[in-house]
């Protein structure tokens, strides 16, 4: 019996030395603990995915609708926007052009882009559309009252992933309802792809308000049901340019003829 006693013992010696060694080499190549995903990231993709999606529901929202453009130093105008069922649009823009004096209409159709002259104070002339390009065209910028981009062009930049924005959740502004996200532009470029600011909207896709660095558009009343399409304001002429937003020069009184002049 104690020969058997001595025989487990130099067995069992070797095994009990090389156990530990066992466990450290097991421990030495178990893989590394994943990183800890940081809860910021996290929201900041949730509410860049929660804007796509309400942009998304927003493309697909037809109405006709009003929203009050409030400006500083200006007093405030009533916005009519129209999204047609058949995707074109329309927005009206009380003293757009020619630094507020005249109305103007922008519109997008199947026959182009157009920006159309409404009959107002400073402009007493008939409604008349001059066509600014193809539909998709961007907007020349002495002509372009830009109060129309959250409405229209604007909801492509939002649902797009890959432009550069950085998107976080934020509180409705005063004045403003439904969800609102602060929306920045992460390019280095001068040419941003849309007006940082406040964007909201409804939960089915209505977009409540915006507030950018030009001014507040806030919807005023809710929506009514939109048209088969959308009618230009007037007929498209050929022999005018398209109205500016700025306002004309103050003619230069040493250029006119003196008085007494033949």
């Amino acid at each position: 019996m104690p020969v058997l006693i001595r025989s487990a013992g130099r067995v069992l010696g070797p095994l009990v030395l090389a156990l530990p060694a066992l466990l450290v080499a097991c421990t030495s190549t178990q893989p590394p603990a994943p990183t800890p995903t940081d809860p910021g990231s996290v929201a900041v993709d949730a509410a860049r995915d929660e804007l796509a999606a309400l942009a998304a529901a927003a493309q697909d929202r037809h109405m006709v609708a009003q929203y009050v453009y409030s400006r500083a130093g200006q007093p405030d105008r009533t916005i009519v926007f129209t999204s047609a069922n058949d995707g074109s649009w329309r927005v009206d823009v009380p003293g757009g052009a020619l630094g507020g004096a005249a109305d103007v209409s922008m519109a997008a159709t199947a026959d182009g882009l157009f920006q159309c002259a409404l009959p107002s104070a400073g402009r007493p002339e008939p409604s008349s559309c001059v066509r600014l390009g193809e539909r998709d065209d961007t907007i020349p910028r002495r002509s372009d009252p830009r109060v129309q981009h959250p409405l229209t062009d604007w909801l492509d930049v939002l649902t797009d992933r890959r432009a550069p924005l950085a998107v976080a959740p934020a509180n409705a502004p005063e004045g403003l309802t439904g969800t609102c996200y602060s929306v920045d532009s992460t390019s280095a470029s001068l040419n941003a792809p849309l007006d940082v600011g406040i964007y909201c909207y409804d939960r089915d896709g209505t977009p409540t308000g915006v507030r950018t660095g030009v001014g507040t558009l806030r919807l005023a009343a809710p929506p009514g049901p939109a048209p088969a399409t959308v009618q230009l304001a007037g007929p498209v002429v050929i022999d005018r340019d398209p109205l500016d937003t700025a306002a004309p020069p103050t003619p230069d009184p040493s250029d006119s003829p003196s008085a007494g002049t033949p």
